[in-house]
């Protein structure tokens, strides 16, 4: 089997519909829980994969929470070394600033289910399978495009929603990973931003989830399954 390390920020934002595609794929997962395991004794080389996902928390607030540090010094190393890393939401954020870019408060909060623009390079990869596909968009926070990396899809509020870095590194903004199944944990964790931020609703969040998750997560786990099989060692 090979080894795949998910660091897990909140316990409902976990590899989700991806779990499955891994685990045909032949990845024992194994979750360590930010703020609880000890992150500094994963050693960024030693495993096959490592996922980096999301939370409600901003990548440059490691002076309010130290782990922060520890899972910039395991991305900084393993992307140094170009080893297979995957980073949603947060640790797709976090993938930047460990490749030297900015990340920063967005012009607006983008919460709910929009279709992405892929670009030219998005059309011709693993993302591909996403176009004009409505997808799970959740945060606040954006970030530039680290310098060597190659951005695969944006939106109107949010310019760089996806990137690559080489062939084994795939950044996403957005949320393919969330379905219908356990759902209602997101709307429950995510209460208070959900009644603060403009134009979103319990209601047409649940309603959007009803009618396009199913076949946004049948089509992320092709991207998933194409990402894999194009990794290089």
């Amino acid at each position: 089997m090979k080894s795949l390390i998910a660091i897990r920020h909140v316990h409902f934002e976990d590899l989700g519909i991806f779990a499955g595609v891994f685990a045909q794929a032949g990845y024992d997962c194994r979750y360590y829980d930010a703020g609880v395991d000890d992150l500094a004794a994963i050693d960024p080389r030693k495993c096959d994969m490592l996922v980096v996902l999301g939370a409600p928390i901003g990548a440059y607030e490691d002076d309010k929470y130290p782990f922060l540090s520890h899972e910039l010094h395991l991305l900084r190393d393993r992307l140094a070394a170009k080893l297979p890393t995957l980073g949603i939401c947060l640790g797709a954020q976090l993938m930047a600033r460990a490749l030297g870019a900015s990340v920063h408060p967005g012009t607006a909060k983008e919460i709910g289910w929009q279709p992405l623009a892929l670009t030219a390079e998005g059309r011709a990869g693993p993302l591909m399978h996403l176009e004009n596909i409505p997808v799970l968009h959740w945060h606040g926070d954006t970030f530039s495009l680290p310098q060597g990396a190659v951005c695969l899809a944006s939106t109107p509020i949010t310019k760089n929603q996806a990137f690559s870095f080489g062939t084994n590194t795939l950044a996403l903004q957005f949320h393919p990973e969330a379905g219908t199944e356990g759902f209602e944990r997101w709307l429950i964790g995510h209460a208070l931003e959900i009644a603060t931020a403009a134009g979103v609703s319990v209601e047409i969040l649940r309603r959007d989830t009803a009618r396009y998750a199913a076949h946004c997560g049948e089509q992320g786990r092709h991207v998933v399954k194409d990402w894999l099989a194009s990794l290089r060692p």
